[in-house]
C-alpha cells in the first residue's frame, strides 16, 4: 500500500483515528453526558444516521492510505452497537493498521471481551471514576455498581485484552478516590490514568475551581510510592507518563487544562454519524457521511480528507481564555468520543 502522508499546518501527521461509532451511552457521567441534559426524553440517533460498518471500512481504507496508524473505537458507549466484534474483524484486516483500541465503561467486557480479542482488538481503556460504590453512582448518573465495571476489567485481561483505566478527576466529587484507586491499580499492574476535567463541550459545567491539576495529582499518588518520569512513546502521546520506581507499573495524566496538549496532536475524529473533526474542542465538522454517501470514488475521499487535514490549524488548549471557555460553542464528548 502505498501513503501519502499528510501534514497539518503545524506540520502535524494525521496518525490517528477515533470512530465514535455510537451516540447512545448506558450512564449519564456529569462531565459527558449529564442526565438532566440527555434526559429520558432526549432523542438519539436513528440507525440510518449512524455510518455503516463498510463505510467505516471505507473510509479507514482512505485514512491509512494517508498515513493513520492507529483506530479507536468510541462513544457514547460503543458495546451498546449490536455486532462490535464484526466491525473489530474487518478493521484489523486493512493494511496499515497496526493497533485498534476501544473505550468503554466496561458494563459489556463479561459478556463480549473475549469475541472482542478474537475479533483483534488489542487493548481497552475502561472508564472507571472511583471504587467507592456510591461515588461512582453520583459520577456515573446511573445505579451501577464499581464492582460491575470491575468484573468487566477482570474478563477483558482474562481474555488477553491489555486494559488501561480512565479516571476523571473532579474537585469535590471523586478526589478522595485518587489514592484508592491509584493503590488497587499498583496491586493489580494497570496502568491507570488520570484526566483533568476539561472544558470539552456546553453542558458538562465546567469551572476551572473543580478542576483537580497534575500537580496535585503527583503530590497525592507520590503518597503511595516514588515515582519517576518515562520517556512518551509516540509523537502525539497526551498522556504525561510515570511509574513506581523499581517496577514497570505505570500512571499517566492527561493534563488538558493545566498543560497545553496541542502541540504534537495527531488525532483526527469521526462522529458517530459521519462528521470529521480535526480537534477535541471542535465548533463543527465536515460532513463525510453523506459525501461517500453520494457515490464518489476512493479517490474522492482521501482527496476531500487530505484537503481538511492539510489546513488544519486547530491548538486549542494553547490558545483557551476565560473567554473562550465561556463563549466557544464546542461540541459534546459523547458526540465525538472524547
Amino acid at each position: 500500500m502505498e501513503i501519502d502522508s499528510v501534514n497539518d499546518k503545524y506540520l502535524r501527521p494525521l496518525q490517528d483515528l477515533r470512530i465514535s461509532i455510537m451516540d447512545k451511552c448506558n450512564f449519564r457521567c456529569s462531565y459527558c453526558m449529564p442526565a438532566e441534559v440527555f434526559g429520558e426524553d432526549y432523542v438519539f440517533m436513528r440507525e440510518e444516521e449512524l455510518l455503516s460498518f463498510d463505510e467505516i471500512e471505507r473510509l479507514v481504507r482512505q485514512f491509512t492510505t494517508l498515513g493513520v496508524k492507529k483506530i479507536r473505537l468510541t462513544g457514547g458507549e460503543p458495546l451498546l452497537r449490536k455486532n462490535v466484534p464484526n466491525l473489530i474483524k474487518q478493521l484489523s484486516s486493512i493494511d496499515g493498521i497496526e493497533d485498534i483500541a476501544l473505550t468503554t465503561n466496561g458494563v459489556h467486557l463479561v459478556k463480549q471481551a473475549t469475541a472482542l480479542k478474537e475479533a483483534g482488538l488489542m487493548r481497552v481503556n475502561v472508564s472507571l471514576d472511583a471504587l467507592d460504590t456510591e461515588i461512582f453512582q453520583k459520577m456515573n448518573g446511573r445505579k451501577v455498581s464499581s464492582s460491575v465495571v470491575l468484573k468487566g476489567i477482570e474478563a477483558a485481561r482474562a481474555a488477553g485484552l491489555e486494559v488501561k483505566i480512565n479516571m476523571v478527576v473532579r474537585k469535590g466529587v471523586n478526589e478522595g478516590e485518587v489514592v484508592k484507586l491509584a493503590k488497587y491499580c499498583k496491586e493489580q499492574n494497570i496502568t491507570l490514568r488520570f484526566i483533568e476535567f476539561m472544558d470539552v463541550g456546553q453542558t458538562n459545567g465546567w469551572d476551572f475551581s473543580q478542576v483537580v491539576t497534575k500537580k496535585e495529582l503527583l503530590e497525592k499518588v507520590s503518597t503511595i510510592a516514588p515515582i519517576e518520569a518515562v520517556e512518551r512513546d509516540y509523537l502525539g502521546e497526551v498522556a504525561s507518563r510515570y511509574r513506581y520506581k523499581g517496577t514497570n507499573t505505570e500512571i499517566g495524566i492527561i493534563s488538558s487544562v493545566s498543560d497545553t496538549f496541542c502541540g504534537n496532536c495527531t488525532r483526527a475524529r469521526i462522529s458517530a454519524d459521519g462528521k470529521l473533526y480535526t480537534c477535541l474542542f471542535a465548533e463543527e465538522g465536515y460532513d463525510l457521511r453523506d459525501f461517500i454517501r453520494s457515490g464518489v470514488s476512493d479517490n474522492d475521499i482521501k482527496k476531500k480528507v487530505n484537503g481538511i487535514w492539510s489546513n488544519r490549524t486547530d491548538k486549542y488548549s494553547e490558545e483557551r481564555t476565560e473567554e473562550t471557555v465561556k463563549n466557544r460553542k464546542k461540541i459534546e464528548m459523547s458526540y465525538i468520543g472524547g
